[in-house]
């Protein structure tokens, strides 16, 4: 399988923006590790529950750059913080 592609990561990722989708492509990643990277962030305790090991290398980097893009509890707690 080739490395993940612009079109790729918009189709997977809807609020990914230009830097975002540099970044993803930067990694090597592939799009079964961009699809394993999003299942970790959904919901990991199944995961976890199946013996899955934690993610690491390109996976754990797409983790880490998705886990950018979601609103942070502090985000939802107080929606008039992000318009300061």
């Amino acid at each position: 399988m080739g490395r993940i592609t612009r079109d790729d990561i918009i189709r997977a990722v809807a609020r990914a923006d230009d830097a975002t989708v540099t970044e993803i492509i930067g990694t090597g990643a592939t799009t079964d590790e961009l699809a394993e990277a999003q299942a970790w962030i959904a919901n990991d305790e199944p995961l976890l529950n199946a013996g899955k090991p934690l993610a690491s290398g390109r996976v754990r980097q797409l983790i880490d750059i998705l886990a950018e893009l979601e609103p942070g509890e502090e985000d939802e707690a107080d929606p008039a913080a992000s318009q300061v």
